[in-house]
């Protein structure tokens, strides 16, 4: 019987014969009834122990062995198959290998594809930053992983009403008009996409090698402080030209 859950022959003949049994056996009982060799028999009798299948104990200086009651077994058998399936399905599901290499992507379309296709997959958590005429192109996927409980901060440059919970408003001044567009998007703290326009033609790198993964979303930071610090003393930073210059300068 047991010999279909793995056991060895052996095994099963002890265990048959001593569930069989109204009372506990002596090895040399189990060696009559079993047909178990008595060379073998204490060896399988200590492997059916320590598999929790047999108990032993000592009585009048003789050891004696009894079987685990029929409805233990199969409550063990029962939660050592369902332990067994689920470590089969654990090994067997597929392991997510990280792609260090940093790829370049072209074309507005393509890219946008890329970054769309990255929040539908983010699990945890998404940093996206993005002038508003694209960040608009987004809003729809983000607020349904939002619902879903993914957690979302934004950046926005430009005015853009979201319904996200968690959005940082940067309204460019007239001197950053000039400037070239661009979207991060940092997803699960594993891949992250960067894209610049550059004279009407959108680059971009999508990587997941962890330097810059790390570097993107401490850049994606650097801008929000950036872009709360010049909401809270914009009169005071804009007022001063040497501090307007330097402002200018960086990315917004």
């Amino acid at each position: 019987m047991l010999q279909t859950f793995g056991f060895s022959q052996y095994e099963s003949k002890v265990y048959e014969t001593l569930a069989g049994s109204s009372e506990p056996m002596d090895a040399a009982l189990v060696v009559k009834h079993s047909g178990v060799p008595k060379a073998k028999i204490y060896e399988v009798l200590s492997r059916l122990i320590e598999k929790g299948m047999v108990l032993d104990t000592v009585s009048e200086k003789k050891k004696l062995y009894a079987a685990l009651p029929l409805p233990s077994l199969i409550d063990k058998l029962t939660r050592q198959f369902q332990q067994d399936m689920e470590q089969l399905a654990a090994s067997l599901t597929p392991k997510r290998v990280i792609d260090d290499r940093v790829w370049s992507l072209k074309v507005d379309a393509s890219i946008r594809a890329e970054i769309k296709q990255m929040i539908q997959q983010a699990s945890e958590s998404i940093r996206i930053m993005a002038w508003s005429q694209d960040f608009a192109d987004y809003l729809p996927l983000l607020l349904q992983k939002e619902r879903e409980g993914i957690h979302i901060e934004a950046l926005v440059i430009g005015s853009l009403e979201t319904g996200l919970s968690n959005v940082h408003l940067l309204i460019p001044s007239k001197e950053h008009n000039g400037l070239e567009k661009s979207q991060l998007i940092v997803a699960d703290e594993r891949d992250m996409i960067f894209a610049g326009e550059e004279q009407g033609q959108w680059h971009a790198i999508k990587t997941g090698a962890q330097p810059f993964v790390k570097f993107f979303a401490d850049f994606f930071y650097h801008d929000v402080a950036l872009s709360q610090i010049t909401q809270k003393h914009y009169d005071l930073l804009f007022g001063d030209e040497d501090i307007r210059k330097m402002l200018v300068r960086l990315r917004y």
